[in-house]
């Protein structure tokens, strides 16, 4: 167990591909961390997925856009979820939740994990309204084209994404 935290603490793991890491994904780990007293923000490294950054590329721009929240750490894992949530001594897994259609899909993973450790909880969250549409799917396609992605991602992601995609040609 990490000598940070206390046996009483509140231990949470927010997981997910984040390829990239949106303002709604922020969003959700702002407002976890007031919630837990830490929050593991666990970039998973889903072998049948062809992701856009690295988990290494991933994880730095994690690091980044969180800098200024202490209790907040970021990882990443190729286990089932359940054996990381073990080797962080984690009781509760943070899922965000857009929109209805998320849910359905959302509860399978949340009964499941339960099913796998019943000591394990599953807390949604609900995206704020004005980040219910945006996933990382729908970034990379805009990005792609070389359309705005500003208000859609931090700063460092967008350059990050214009490092991938490059610059649109100037006219």
């Amino acid at each position: 167990m990490d000598a940070s935290v206390q046996r009483s603490d509140r231990v949470a793991v927010y997981p997910g591909s984040f390829d990239p890491v949106t303002n709604g994904h922020l969003d959700i780990i702002r407002r976890a961390a007031k919630v837990f007293d830490k929050l593991v923000v666990a970039v998973l490294n889903n072998t049948s997925k062809n992701p856009l950054f690295t988990v290494e590329e991933r994880t730095e721009l994690l690091r980044k856009v969180t800098a200024d929240l202490p209790n907040v750490e970021i990882d990443s894992f190729r286990d089932l979820l359940i054996n990381y949530m073990k080797q962080k001594d984690a009781q509760l897994i943070v899922r965000g939740l857009r929109a209805v259609s998320d849910f359905e899909y959302e509860l399978q993973l949340a009964s499941t994990n339960r099913k796998l450790c019943e000591d394990i909880e599953t807390f949604f969250m609900t995206s704020t309204p004005k980040y219910s549409y945006l996933s990382s799917s729908i970034v990379k396609e805009v990005a792609r084209f070389h359309g705005p992605v500003v208000d859609l991602v931090p700063p460092e992601v967008e350059r990050a994404l214009r490092g991938k995609y490059g610059s649109r040609p100037k006219a």
